[in-house]
């Protein structure tokens, strides 16, 4: 496939979870788990093969704490690709 065509859905062969945020009060994410979650996104994206967000999911989470509300959120993205990485093989 050419740099320039896009990949249809029949194409891809291997699908990466990846998720950024969290709903879990007891255990918040430091900002440098934030900063790790989004640079796997950017490799996804970014790097070779490239991979297409093909889903994702929302999961939202509230809890009162007291008088006060919190209102978490997780998006969990679905990325494609038309063969598994090689960065992803290394990373096991």
């Amino acid at each position: 496939m050419k740099r320039d065509e896009k990949a249809a859905l029949t194409d891809i062969h291997y699908v990466k979870l990846v998720p950024i945020g969290s709903v879990n009060p007891n255990n918040p994410l430091s900002e440098q788990a934030k900063e790790a979650q989004a640079e796997l996104l950017n490799k996804c994206l970014n790097d070779y093969p490239k991979g297409i967000i093909i889903g994702k999911d929302i999961t939202v989470g509230r809890y009162l704490i007291g008088e006060h509300e919190l209102t978490m959120e997780k998006i969990t993205y679905h990325v494609g690709f038309t063969r598994k990485p090689t960065w992803e093989e290394g990373e096991k």
